[in-house]
């Protein structure tokens, strides 16, 4: 079974790019995968196993 989380990532004007991929890096160690990444509303779907 899968288990889905969306976020909605508060990365403020300067070093977006760090923040974000520090932010994907820290759920990559909880097990999670990013799904999808919608530009227009700008959230993030991430999924992994429930019984891990």
């Amino acid at each position: 079974m899968k288990e889905y989380k969306v976020i909605q990532p508060k990365l403020g004007l300067s070093k977006r790019m760090e923040k974000l991929e520090d932010l994907l890096n820290q759920f990559g160690r909880e097990g999670w995968i990013v799904k999808h990444v919608a530009q227009s509303a700008y959230f993030v779907v991430f999924e992994r196993d429930k019984n891990r």
